[in-house]
């Protein structure tokens, strides 16, 4: 259409359009575009009428009917010999008026705070959890109660039952804390809302022990993440077995690991230190051991540590579990 108007310039637009093989009437059109059709909405003989509208919006928002969902109010008017219009009407009038939602007046949720526990020398602040062992038929466990301290990682008891109950759960921690010494208002026991950790035993037992309880919100897995990292060490060794074969196999597993667990493994959360190292204060001593071996080596070779003199390693001074974060302590002021 561009060279037919150039061509419209020099030549009448009948030959313009004829040596283009362009009809004169779309040449018109193109250039003077009609105007969009605007056609009329037919309403429907069987549409509601805006006062129906109105009245079937003031019955659904009803304080009868406010809380109920939309079907079981159409039910109900059935029921009462009334009809006031199909199902999809009146989700579609509700969707009109932005009023397709969570139609119920909620219950306030019960609030779980954010545990913040803070341990800066061993035996502040312990957490335990139970995990499953499978047996050597499908759908049958053992059950593996384990006590750990988060700031040594020292695991400071365990014991493996055919069943999760309290009773064995109380004989646990009051041995645990009778072993280790522990004080009134000097222990934190961290857990999740498991039966047991919940249960009214284990709760009159650490009141009586002066032990404060703390637990996890639920269905928030990372707020017990030291006992699931020791699940997950436990689990990962190389000898783990797909089953156990009796109870008795299963304990003499962990006779195995747990003592490999505190006393050799170099746990990379505490300065590649054991947990016992750390929980019985020999800590300093082994990495001050280590830094002296370093500078041996590096006064015989520097070459090889790239002219940089080795640094002594630090031990831990606080361990958190949820440590605050500014915007915590904005919103807790």
């Amino acid at each position: 259409m561009n060279v037919v108007s150039t061509l419209a310039q020099v030549i009448p637009i009948e030959s313009a359009c004829r040596s283009m093989g362009v009809p004169r009437a779309t040449y018109y059109r193109s250039e003077k575009p009609a105007a969009p059709r605007i056609r009329p909405r037919k309403i429907h003989p069987s549409s509601l009428t805006p006062d129906e509208k109105l009245i079937v919006l003031s019955e659904l928002t009803s304080d009868r009917f406010c809380d109920i969902a939309v079907p079981e109010i159409h039910a109900t008017l059935l029921d009462e010999a009334r009809y006031l219009c199909s199902l999809s009407t009146m989700y579609r009038l509700l969707h009109g008026a932005k009023m397709l939602q969570e139609r119920r007046r909620q219950v306030a949720r019960a609030h779980y705070p954010r545990p913040e526990l803070l341990a800066t020398a061993p035996n502040q602040v312990w957490s335990w959890d139970i995990t499953k062992l499978k047996g050597p038929v499908k759908w049958s466990y053992f059950y593996l109660y384990v006590i750990m301290d988060i700031f040594s990682r020292y695991v400071v008891g365990w014991l493996v039952a055919e069943r999760e109950n309290s009773a064995l759960a109380c004989e646990l921690i009051e041995e645990c804390c009778t072993r280790q010494n522990i004080d009134k208002n000097q222990l934190t026991l961290h857990a999740d809302r498991g039966s047991s950790m919940k249960s009214k035993p284990v709760a009159h037992l650490l009141s009586d022990l002066g032990v404060t309880k703390s637990h996890s919100r639920p269905y928030v897995s990372d707020d017990n993440p030291f006992s699931e990292s020791n699940f997950k060490t436990l689990k990962h060794r190389p000898e783990f077995p797909d089953r156990f074969g009796s109870l008795v196999d299963s304990r003499g597993y962990c006779r195995d690991f747990f003592p490999w667990y505190n006393d050799e493994h170099h746990h990379c959360g505490i300065a590649m230190l054991t947990p016992a190292d750390l929980h019985y204060g020999r800590g300093e001593a082994v990495l001050t051991a280590r830094h002296q071996t370093l500078m041996a080596a590096y006064q015989q070779n520097p070459h090889r540590f790239n002219g940089r003199i080795p640094k002594k390693a630090t031990l831990p001074t606080e361990v958190w579990i949820n440590k605050p974060t500014a915007t915590n302590a904005i919103v807790a002021s």
